[in-house]
């Protein structure tokens, strides 16, 4: 799944500038709380498209 994929990437780029902003960088923590809010997102896309696969399971076959 793409969506998934897209998310993980964001966490792992990111994970620099966590370290960097507990290490007390200002600009660092502006641009985590950035990707955060990125990484927000992506996980709701994530969720909307396990629901998607979820309701087609669920449906009766096209006749």
């Amino acid at each position: 799944m793409d969506e998934y994929l897209k998310l993980k990437q964001l966490v792992e780029e990111v994970a620099d500038d966590v370290y960097k902003a507990v290490g007390g960088n200002k600009a660092a923590g502006t641009r985590v709380r950035k990707a955060m809010q990125d990484i927000k997102n992506m996980a709701q896309d994530v969720r909307k498209k396990i629901l998607e696969l979820r309701g087609s399971e669920d449906a009766p076959p096209a006749q």
